[in-house]
């Protein structure tokens, strides 16, 4: 990471490049909220691509700029496709994040989420409870958190020097790490975890982001700020989640180089 720049700085270099590259997102993911992640990834500047079936998700993975794969609904068909994609995309060199939603509370999932380690996942998104499941420990109640960002910043650090992976663990301050460097992100709003497809949207906006910058902690970090500051313009003009879900997207397709610096709150932990 270069210490002679600004975290606020260096973060603004992925969000000119993901404007100026259109990065094709492949997002395997929740079937709740395919259609929000879609428009959350189109706002944001890149191109989003629902390939998801045995057959095609692997073909795909290794064209793709990134990939988002995330457990919200494990059905049959991405039983078979997502281990599928993580595979061809590990022996590609695509980046792509794990989002291991709800683990530790229902056995399928939390297996799964496990076995996709060993393709080494450029990036792990979840929350604290996911995050420590995920190393190994006790998980949460369904998507829900029960424990703390801070009690999940020993498990962060496990995954992240065991997998070589940057590891971002969501709450009021999010805690991003690769495992010797850490960044807090303190920018978002408490509205993002009442509209269903927020963290998840999350997600593919950081796939995209890894594909616009060499250093995986940075984008991934950028991603964050990058989402978050939308999140905050937009509360501030919305009445309810209603509104508020209509207002990030317009937000994030509205931000600009000077906006998101002035904004974000990010530091080295």
């Amino acid at each position: 990471m270069d210490m002679t720049l600004s975290l606020s700085t260096q973060v603004i270099e992925p969000w000119h490049n993901l404007q100026e590259n259109t990065p094709l997102v492949q997002c395997i993911t929740n079937t709740v909220v395919q259609s929000f992640t879609a428009n959350i990834l189109l706002a944001a500047g890149a191109s989003p691509a629902m390939v998801d079936i045995p057959g095609e998700s692997a073909d795909f993975a290794r064209v793709a700029s990134g990939l988002l794969i995330n457990l919200g609904t494990i059905n049959v068909s991405h039983q078979l496709s997502i281990p599928e994609a993580a595979h061809a995309a590990f022996e590609a060199g695509t980046p792509w994040v794990l989002d291991p939603v709800a683990i530790g509370a229902l056995k399928t999932r939390t297996r799964i989420a496990h076995e996709l380690l060993q393709y080494r996942p450029t990036a792990i998104r979840g929350n604290a409870s996911e995050i420590i499941a995920l190393a190994g420990g006790e998980g949460g109640r369904g998507t829900d958190a029960t424990a703390s960002v801070e009690a999940a910043a020993e498990s962060a650090t496990q995954l992240a020097r065991e997998y070589g992976s940057v590891v971002a663990v969501s709450g009021p301050v999010d805690l991003i790490t690769d495992g010797e460097t850490s960044i807090e992100c303190a920018n978002g709003h408490e509205i993002l975890t009442r509209v269903t497809g927020a963290g998840c949207s999350l997600g593919a906006c950081v796939a995209a982001y890894l594909s616009t910058h060499e250093n995986p902690l940075i984008a991934t970090a950028a991603a964050h700020a990058t989402f978050e500051v939308a999140a905050e313009k937009a509360q501030a003009k919305s009445q309810g989640p209603g509104t508020f879900a209509v207002n990030l997207l317009d937000e994030l397709s509205l931000l600009t180089a000077d906006s998101l610096q002035e904004s974000v709150k990010i530091s080295q932990r």
